[in-house]
């Protein structure tokens, strides 16, 4: 009976599939947490070159205008929670030495300082020249995975875009 109970091979694929699900199971679920991550970091992206774009559109914008283009950039990021979504925008004018200050600057969620006027601000070499102007726009989400259970930990993303004035030399903020 011992040698018959040897020979049997009936369970080997049952045994084989309890060996190999976990693995599978856990690199399927590590995918789908990267996936996630990965569409999250795009929309953070994209989130930073549209509410930058929409503000460098215009002459002149309102606080009211900003505040709506914040709401903008909430449901470019949607489906994602927007809680943890911080967006500031600050237009920067270099001044006639060159050194870039911050002219008026407006901030949406918890995670970003709002930059006081006239406050020097580090730029990439070379992006405004004495008198230029740019529209900065900094995004920063604090990502969650839904999962967590190959990424427990948070994971935070952070962009900043830099957009010209399209329609004038600065764009004014005439209540900030």
């Amino acid at each position: 009976m011992l040698k018959r109970l040897i020979k049997d091979r009936r369970g080997v694929s049952a045994i084989e599939f309890a060996l190999i699900a976990p693995v599978m199971i856990m690199l399927y679920l590590g995918l789908a947490e990267m996936t996630l991550g990965l569409m999250a970091k795009r929309r953070v992206s994209h989130v930073a070159s549209a509410v930058g774009d929409l503000i460098a559109q215009n002459p002149s914008t309102t606080t009211a205008d900003l505040d709506d283009t914040f709401t903008v950039g909430e449901a470019v990021m949607e489906p994602f929670p927007v809680g943890v979504l911080t967006i500031r925008l600050t237009s920067v004018r270099a001044d006639a030495s060159g050194a870039p200050k911050v002219v008026w600057s407006r901030v949406h969620g918890a995670s970003l300082p709002v930059l006081a006027p006239n406050t020097t601000v580090t730029l990439p070499a070379g992006l405004v020249a004495a008198g230029e102007s740019v529209i900065m726009a900094d995004t920063r989400y604090a990502y969650t995975s839904p999962v967590t259970q190959t990424l427990p930990q948070g994971i935070v993303f952070a962009n900043t875009y830099y957009l010209r004035p399209r329609r004038s030399d600065q764009v004014a903020c005439t209540d900030c």
